[in-house]
This record gives C-alpha cells, structure tokens and sequence, in this order.
C-alpha cells in the first residue's frame, strides 16, 4: 500500500508526486496515456509558459472570483518558489519580455526531462497506460481499480485536470472521481480557444495579425468587462490571445443564448474623436491618398476594405470626396466594429476548462476535501481557471505542492 496515489501527471499532479515523496511518503503516479506530461509538453504550442512575473496579490487579483481560495496555495508556493524549485532540478529559466516565464530551451521537453529525473530520483513509482476506472474508501485506504490492476492507498491526490486538450488524456474522469465522494461539479464550459463568427467578411482578413484589439460583450451589464491583445481571424471567425482569454467569458453565454454579439476595437482603444482627427491628421500630410491608404496607417489593409465595404464606401475614394454621413458610419465602425459570436470548437479546441469541483468543498490550506478525509484535489479540476500568460501552469503548480504536502 502506498502512503499517496497521484491521479494524473499533468502540472499539478507532477509536482503533487515530487513534493510527497521528498518528505519520503511512498508515492504511486498513475497515467493512462503511454508518458507522463503530455498535455505540459502540449502547452504555449510546445514553449511552456511556466509563470508569469507578478506579484501574488497581483496574481491572484487577475483570477476573479472564488480568487481569494489561492491565497494559501500561493503563500507557501509563489512564482519565486517554483523557479528556485525548476533551479533545484536543473531546469533553466527566463523571462524575455519581462512577463512571461519560459525553459530557457523555449522547449517543454526540457520541462518534462527536469521532472522525469526528478521523480526518478526522488523514488515516484510511475504507472503509465494504467487508467483508472474507479476510486472507493474502506476504512483507512482508497482502492484505485484501473484497466490493470487495483492499487490501494492511504491518500488519493485527483489531479487529472478538465476536458480540454481530449486527445492528451482528460477527458473529465476527475469530475466523476469528486462526484462519487459526494463532491458537486460546477457547470463545465471549453475555455481559451478560437470562437466562430457570424460575418462572412472575415475570411478575407486572415493575413493579419491585429495588435491591441479590444473585444467587449455587446449586452446590458457585460459591456464594462474587456480584453485586449492580439487578435487574428480564420477562415470562420477570431482566434489570438485575446481571444483565448475573452473565451471564457463567451462560451457560457453561447450555451444560454446560442448567438453573442460582441464590438471589437482595431484602433488600439482610440474612440471615435481620436479616430476622426487621426484621419483629418494622415489627410492633410497625405492629401493624394485614398481612405484605404490613410486607413492603414492605423490598422490592416484587409480590413480597411472591408470596412469600407460595410458601409458602402468607394475605397479608391479620397477622404474629403466621401459623403459626410458616410464618414461618420466608418468612423463609428473604426471605434467598434460588430460581429456575433455562433460558436467554437468544444472541449476537443479547449486549453483549459471552466468549472470544477466546487471550492467549498476543499480546504484551501490543505487542497484536501471537507467531504472526505484522504482525498485532495489540484490544478485544473477544481472550479479555477485563469488568463494566458502562465496563470494557469501556476496555479497547477501552486495547488499541486500544497495538495503533495499532505497535511493528515
């Protein structure tokens, strides 16, 4: 029997695994795909944004709600922490832009080989093809029943993450393990993915890159909540950091409302004043220019054109040729343009899952259930979910250390 089995080796349950078997408590890692860390490896498009460089307060502030169940977690564990812990283990680390915390290598694998030698070291008996099926207590241990073989443990630490990223392994076998100890699930929602429009326009734009896009809600009492970043369309619709972030705001309201209008700001968050005297500006240094000429001084040709075109405008048209009514529709266009949000790729396009086992039902200073004695949760299955920008890979790592720390 082992003193802790860890479900799942994603960041959370990597780092749960490492942090008992240091305080030597016998350590089992179960995973059903054939090697561990496959959805780490998968993360920034295989660079790893491991942290970020904010303060905790800070940190904890970007989460929202239910924000303040971190604080323990990131009070023994901050961001300081675990690059003193990646240093530790051989790993080197940097910030380039001053924010975001990358390996050095800019490759997860070397993430995943500081971790494999840790473990190895460290003694973590790691069960790879081996999915569970099944979690029950009796008495003082857990039975962990899997498609192999049954293990018995004192702790379980779940730490198998949401449903996105399907094809890596969590496919939401963590909710069902919570569900059968009594614990509630939080409505789930696929969360930091691309979103499809509504407007045909936009395959035409897809070329760009947009830098500093503000995306908005368009419906009473959603507006006041913004995003900004960079925004890139597809063939059907929006994809970018921004919009990986502003996801999580979006795929609720599809569920309730199937279609949601949204305003976008290409102009680098200028209104409509600003706009109309930047235009007056680039005119009277270039007087021979078209509108579409004056307009890419500011945002893409791709969509200069297709502004234009939206509201009816010649765009070999120069700026004082065109009508004044006109002028003011492109103009009120330029400082938010619309389109309507229909939908988006599900749990299978999704980085991270929204929901989860409901906070009040853990400890945050231990990450243990209320419900259940013995059994702890970590990272993404529980109802937390952040930004872009290495929020999320803390947050695992913050929870996983805590939860390996078992508090019994």
């Amino acid at each position: 029997m082992y003193a802790v089995a860890v479900v799942g080796s994603g960041a959370s349950g990597l780092m749960s695994s490492i942090t008992a078997a240091r305080v030597g408590k016998s350590v089992l890692l179960l995973e059903k795909m054939p090697s561990v860390g496959l959805k780490l490896k998968a993360s920034g498009g295989g660079k790893c944004n491991l942290t970020n460089t904010l303060k905790t307060d800070e940190f904890i502030d970007s989460f929202g709600k239910g924000a303040k169940f971190m604080r323990d977690a990131l009070k023994l564990f901050d961001s300081d922490d675990l690059l003193n812990f990646f240093k530790e283990i051989g790993l080197k680390t940097h910030a380039p832009d001053g924010f975001r915390v990358f390996p050095q290598s800019h490759n997860s694998k070397s993430v995943l080989d500081a971790f494999n030698a840790e473990m190895k070291s460290a003694s973590v008996d790691i069960k790879c093809n081996h999915s569970v099926k099944s979690i029950s207590k009796l008495e003082n241990f857990f039975t962990l029943e899997t498609d192999a073989v049954n293990f018995r443990a004192k702790n379980v630490i779940i730490a198998t993450g949401g449903m996105g990223y399907k094809t890596l392994g969590t496919d939401g076998d963590g909710y069902k393990f919570a569900k059968s100890f009594g614990h509630n699930i939080t409505p789930l929602y696929p969360a930091m993915l691309p979103l499809h429009v509504e407007q045909d326009w936009v395959k035409n734009c897809i070329a760009d890159t947009i830098a500093k896009v503000t995306l908005k809600i368009d419906m009473p009492k959603m507006k006041s909540s913004q995003k900004r970043g960079d925004l890139i369309f597809t063939k059907n619709g929006i994809r970018g950091p921004v919009v990986l972030d502003f996801a999580t705001e979006v795929t609720p309201l599809l569920d309730k409302y199937a279609k949601v209008p949204i305003l976008v700001n290409f102009t680098k968050g200028m209104n409509e004043e600003e706009i109309r005297e930047f235009l007056k500006t680039q005119n009277q240094k270039n007087p021979q220019h078209n509108i579409v000429e004056l307009l890419t001084e500011l945002i893409p040709k791709s969509i200069s054109k297709e502004l234009c075109k939206l509201v009816g405008i010649d765009r070999y048209n120069r700026y004082v040729k065109i009508d004044g009514r006109k002028r003011d529709e492109l103009i009120k266009l330029l400082a938010w343009t619309p389109l309507t949000v229909t939908g988006h790729g599900g749990f299978e396009k999704a980085m991270v899952t929204k929901g989860g086992v409901r906070l009040k039902e853990i400890d945050p200073k231990t990450m243990q259930s209320k419900i259940v004695k013995g059994l702890y949760f970590c990272g993404e299955v529980v109802d937390l979910d952040g930004a872009c920008g290495g929020y999320n890979l803390q947050w695992a790592f913050s929870s996983g250390f805590l939860a390996g720390c078992l508090k019994d």
